[in-house]
């Protein structure tokens, strides 16, 4: 049951609600119980829909099937249960379905393994120009939700701007430093998790960049759902790129243009109040305040 370049196959929830993958997709297939959603996510992808009546009762022998047709390609495949948290992105191993990592995991896996050596080599500065923008348009007491905290030097500077901060981030490794600062932070996977709140704000220094340009879209509208502001940093630029900076780890980097973005921003319930550039040794970033719309 090897397969030699085998089909790319998306597992998605049942219900999903958005049409948007990181991905293109060629086809999409659903079980019985899935069949409206299916119709609904086929056709705002503009590809056919196969209802497979037996998907549920035969996984493994009708995923193989759906996998042999597709060899090279990326299918979604709605509703289906392996037993593995979802959305997920899976490949047959020749023992059995096994759940691929996706860029942004591999980049949490760098950051766990290294999170010391990371601390030790970033500039020691919090994102002054980020939080200026911030306090244009949040006065102190506001509460805000920090996506990312990692070291904790962003969330130190604004606490000492009288703003009430939530500590996140998606690595453990972060987390359990900044409690061992003395600081309260929450385990929180900004792609994954609810965001809760409501907050005054959500900032986001230096980790949208890590996000595929569908998993952004979903992070910036669960951002939209929880605050009326949106302070975040982002690396100007073209395409994606792996990186060993820092690390001696790869990191995954998503980079912008100014027009996608603010489009994007739109798109997702966000007028942008204030666009600042700023250089760095690595290039430019966007500094961006926006408003819910």
């Amino acid at each position: 049951m090897n397969l030699m370049c085998p089909a790319r196959i998306l597992l998605l929830p049942g219900d999903v609600q958005d049409a948007v993958v990181g991905e293109r997709v060629v086809h999409v297939y659903a079980g019985s119980f899935e069949a409206a959603a299916g119709a609904r996510l086929a056709e705002a992808l503009a590809v056919r829909l196969t209802v497979v009546p037996d998907l549920t009762q035969q996984p493994d022998e009708e995923l193989q099937s759906i996998a042999d047709l597709h060899r090279g390609e990326t299918v979604v495949v709605l509703g289906l249960d392996l037993g593995l948290k979802l959305p997920a992105v899976v490949e047959h191993t020749g023992d059995g379905w096994t759940r691929v990592a996706s860029d942004n995991e591999l980049t949490l896996a760098a950051y766990e393994q290294a999170a010391g050596k990371f601390r030790d080599s970033i500039p020691k500065d919090p994102n002054h120009l980020l939080i200026d923008l911030l306090a244009e348009h949040l006065a102190p007491g506001g509460r805000v939700l920090e996506l990312g905290s990692g070291t904790g030097k962003d969330a130190i500077e604004l606490e000492s701007r009288g703003y009430v901060v939530r500590r996140t981030d998606a690595t453990q490794a972060f987390v359990g430093m900044m409690r061992s600062d003395g600081y309260a932070a929450d385990r929180l996977n900004a792609i994954t998790d609810d965001f809760g709140g409501p907050y005054d704000a959500v900032y986001a220094s230096a980790v949208f960049l890590h996000f595929d340009r569908a998993q952004l879209v979903d992070v910036l509208r669960k951002a939209a759902r929880s605050a009326p502001i949106l302070a975040f940093a982002t690396r100007e630029g073209k395409g994606e790129e792996w990186s060993n900076r820092h690390l001696d780890l790869p990191r995954h980097f998503v980079l912008w243009q100014e027009d996608p973005l603010r489009e994007l921003l739109t798109a997702t319930g966000w007028t942008v109040a204030r666009l600042e550039r700023g250089d760095s040794k690595i290039g430019t970033w966007f500094q961006i305040l926006a408003t819910r719309s």
